[in-house]
């Protein structure tokens, strides 16, 4: 059976031989199943939606003139690249109207182990939301990185059994899929009949008929239109992302736009609470794809339905009696901005503001909060690096808008716009650093570090190309590892701001707007002081280190070609 049968007394409600909780009255509701507006009202009981047509209800709402749509769902992100804990992330999403996430909790996963994926699993139960975790399949990404905790095969299959996740999260490791790596192969066939998600960047032809044959089964990573319509026409599942650094709607779009909504969903992947707050999450989103050409009633389907059915949430996407009451009220089909969110019949949010009481408080364990371990000192002499201009070096370019970069080579006498960028192992106290080149974040002068860096979340370290860059750089490092964990900006020996994530060293104990305000502060300063010119700089500094995105890439161990998938030095 896919969904959950109603109660003894929603079935009465739906009879109308009981009274219905609450009845909706007045409004167009919309049918996912044709895409048909349906001038009818909707009756709810038990948290399910029992039917349509007049019943009697112990509460009315007259919704007139407004629009029923299914809750949003993201098909794909990370809660802790949010940088807001469960309760505070429900608070400021569900006013958006998502009503369900599929998480992927990786990072911390990487900070923590299984240990930390069941701890956010747990501060998630009592929350108003459908939070929808997969099993992390790639703790670490790959053998290049390293992180506090690796989670293996057979505990992949323990959150699978025991935690109750709904599939395999993004097997990052596309080598090691198309290569049929024993490892991670045991790990897709723990799945069983779950659903395996993918993360297979600039993957084609052959290689990607390896990857899908493997059995993987989607892909958040498509930047080209050409990418997407390949996978489509494979019959692998799309998720468009638009997140706060990788934006790839206006890019893929176009693949609903000539062949339709059959096996695309969008998600987020990766939204910081600045975004969040000003922007919204999938509703902003699906205004997205109404704005480029795609009918409403199709930007529903991405938005809500699509996700729902790849994930097997059977009872999410559908305004049908049957469904959990997730509704939300439109004034209209443009911004998408709900006038009032409901989560299994509940009114969570009303005018763009989550209702006083109805998120509880849902704090992470004091453990989470110690997971800097840099007992050894950083110092600027460590962290120089001598170049020669007749010498030629390989050197990471980035470039606003994507998370996917370039390798660029340049002799000595064309690095001065060109930044140095380490990384540092936090977890083990190892001492272990890998230092490179990086061109396209602008930065003239001092130093910014994240120990948010996707995804062994070891200490990312950018600055100046001088020795004056380098004593920031350390001092960066001193800085958060005081703090415990988190992102600033240093210039001439002095902090010019920070932002604590206490978390794991990813995620604050504040609120949202409190943690915006902390981050736009961040990033102005990095701007106005260092000269950074980069779009979202700190997004950006967190995804080099993450070595399955071409096309290099750097951690502790050094520089990565992503391409050849092997170390690589420095020197061409």
């Amino acid at each position: 059976m896919a969904r959950t049968p109603g109660s003894v007394r929603a079935i009465a409600a739906a009879r109308g031989d009981e009274i219905a909780d609450l009845l909706l009255t007045g409004g167009s509701v919309f049918s996912t199943a044709t895409r048909e507006w349906v001038k009818t009202s909707i009756a709810i009981s038990d948290g399910i939606i029992v039917g349509w047509g007049e019943r009697n209800a112990r509460s009315v709402i007259d919704v007139t003139g407004k629009y029923l749509i299914p809750g949003f769902i993201d098909a794909h992100m990370h809660l802790e690249s949010t940088k807001l804990w469960a309760d505070e992330f429900v608070k400021t999403v569900l006013p958006t109207g998502t009503t369900a996430v599929v998480a992927d909790p990786h990072e911390l996963g990487n900070v923590f182990g299984i240990q930390g994926i069941k701890a956010l699993i747990d501060s998630t139960k009592n929350l108003p939301f459908t939070f929808a975790v997969t099993a992390s399949s790639c703790v670490p990404a790959s053998n290049f990185e390293s992180p506090g905790f690796e989670i293996t095969s057979a505990e992949v299959g323990r959150i699978l059994d025991k935690y109750g996740a709904i599939g395999v999260a993004e097997v990052m490791n596309y080598p090691g899929v198309i290569a049929a790596d024993p490892e991670v192969m045991a790990k897709i066939r723990a799945a069983g009949h779950k659903r395996v998600d993918g993360h297979a960047p600039m993957v084609s032809g052959s290689a990607l008929d390896a990857y899908l044959s493997a059995g993987i089964e989607s892909d958040h990573e498509c930047t080209s239109l050409a990418e997407a319509h390949e996978k489509r026409q494979k019959g692998m599942w799309i998720f468009i992302r638009e997140g706060s650094a990788s934006k790839n709607l206006k890019d893929l779009i176009g693949t609903v736009l000539s062949t339709g909504t059959d096996n695309v969903a969008l998600c987020t992947d990766d939204r910081e609470p600045g975004t969040l707050l000003d922007r919204g999450h999938i509703n902003d989103c699906v205004a997205m794809a109404v704005q480029a050409g795609v009918s409403p009633e199709d930007a529903i389907i991405l938005g809500s339905t699509n996700a729902a059915q790849y994930h097997n949430l059977y009872n999410l996407g559908s305004l049908g009696p049957g469904y959990q009451a997730d509704v939300l009220i439109l004034d209209n089909l443009k911004d998408f901005k709900p006038s009032m969110v409901f989560w299994r019949g509940t009114l969570v949010a009303k005018d763009g503001k989550i209702l006083e009481g109805i998120v509880p408080v849902s704090k992470p364990p004091s453990w989470m909060l110690r997971s800097m371990h840099l007992e050894n000192s950083i110092s600027g002499e460590m962290l120089s690096l001598q170049t020669t201009p007749k010498s030629t070096y390989k050197v990471i370019e980035v470039k606003s808008g994507s998370i996917s970069t370039k390798e660029i080579h340049l002799d000595g006498s064309e690095l001065t716009d060109c930044a140095k960028i380490a990384v540092v192992e936090r977890h083990k106290n190892t001492g272990r650093f890998g230092i490179g080149l990086v061109k396209g974040f602008g930065l003239a002068r001092g130093a910014i570090g994240s120990t948010v860096a996707h995804d062994a979340h070891n200490l990312m370290l950018v600055g100046a190309n001088t020795d004056a860059g380098s004593v920031d750089m350390a001092i960066v490092a001193k800085t958060l590892n005081d703090i415990g964990g988190g992102q600033a900006a240093v210039l001439d020996g002095k902090v010019l701001a920070f932002v604590p994530l206490g978390i794991g060293g990813l995620m604050s104990t504040k609120d949202a707007p409190t943690v915006a305000k902390e981050l736009s502060e961040l990033e102005r300063a990095a701007k106005e002081m260092l000269g950074i010119a980069l779009e979202a700089p700190f997004m950006m500094l967190s995804f080099l280190g993450l070595s399955v995105i071409p096309e290099l890439r750097i951690t502790d161990l050094g520089l990565i070609d992503v391409v050849k998938f092997e170390l690589t030095s420095i020197n061409v």
